[in-house]
């Protein structure tokens, strides 16, 4: 019988590396390495970074089973997942697998590891394997800083629900022209544009600040003024609003360009109504296999969520 320090629950959530994908894909190692060497790819990186992740994964789970009773996830099973309400969540991976992960959580607290700080910097994966004899006992004692992140979520007129903690595209799968109406307090809008994007402050780094980049790197051209000093682009995790961003607005007879960016707040949620016939769809943090259909007729309201996530710091 194994001697565990306490009968806690864990969670240990995974990820696939990119040899997984290519053994899935080709059947084999071998078959693997002759389609990345014969594009000129280096195939021992590939080597390198599955041993490292795959070492990394039983170094952890030594530690975690000591600690409580564990059970691994892996990354594609996380939307049919149950995950009780006093599990301690470990994600080892990269900053898009934690977040992956918030959307899915209730009030479970989280920690992030980095696999191989090497290779990926990561700000929502603080801890290293190491760390890990340390912090488990503390967050199950609550003597650990949880910071709080807010979360966005887009709810249909039929009922259906998506979260996202970094952001939400809305759009055409094919992130082609997207026909809808944007309405937003008093304002309202038919246009015509390759997607709406969504960000909270957590995916205020990634999404939403290339997105502002190049809005005011064209500005800034145009008018001749120097923009980026005077916009603060990133804001704090916990920030009580969401801000959203139409890509490429198209003005036409049809189609107007006015409303293209704005504030969400808890009292003025962002809805839009779809116009297109078929491959509308809202995903979110990128994953775009785990997506509500947003076709001809629906209507999606997309507000701050009242959940949370807990970020271990």
């Amino acid at each position: 019988m194994l001697n565990r320090l306490t009968e806690n629950k864990i969670i240990l959530v995974t990820r696939r590396t990119r040899l997984d994908e290519l053994i899935t894909r080709f059947n084999t190692v071998g078959q693997a390495k002759f389609y990345v060497e014969q594009l000129g790819a280096d195939f021992s990186d590939y080597l390198a970074e599955h041993e490292h992740y795959a070492t990394a994964v039983s170094n952890a789970t030594t530690v975690l089973s000591q600690l409580g009773r564990l059970q691994i996830v892996q990354r594609e099973f996380l939307p049919n997942f149950i995950f009780g309400e006093q599990d301690t969540v470990v994600v080892l991976g990269q900053d898009g697998l934690v977040a992956n992960t918030l959307k899915y959580l209730t009030e479970q607290s989280v920690i992030g590891v980095n696999p191989d700080p090497r290779r990926w910097d990561g700000v929502l994966v603080p801890f290293s394997v190491t760390c890990l004899p340390k912090i488990v006992p503390e967050v199950f004692t609550a003597k650990r800083l949880i910071k709080t992140v807010t979360m966005a979520q887009a709810s249909l007129n039929d009922g259906q629900t998506l979260f996202a903690v970094n952001d939400f595209f809305i759009g055409v799968k094919s992130h082609c022209s997207a026909r809808y109406t944007l309405q937003l307090g008093k304002e309202q809008e038919a246009q015509s544009s390759s997607g709406v994007i969504v960000s909270t402050g957590l995916g205020s780094t990634g999404w939403f600040k290339s997105l502002m980049a190049g809005a005011l790197g064209i500005a800034s051209k145009v008018t001749g003024m120097d923009l980026h000093t005077d916009i603060q682009q990133q804001f704090h995790w916990d920030a009580q609003f969401l801000y959203f961003t139409v890509r490429e607005p198209f003005p036409s007879t049809s189609s107007s360009a006015n409303l293209v960016f704005g504030k969400i707040t808890p009292g003025q949620p962002l809805r839009i109504s779809s116009h297109m016939a078929e491959c509308g769809v809202i995903f979110s943090d990128g994953i775009e296999a785990d997506y509500l259909e947003f076709n001809s007729g629906a209507q999606a309201t997309v507000s701050i969520a009242q959940k949370t996530g807990h970020l271990v710091v």
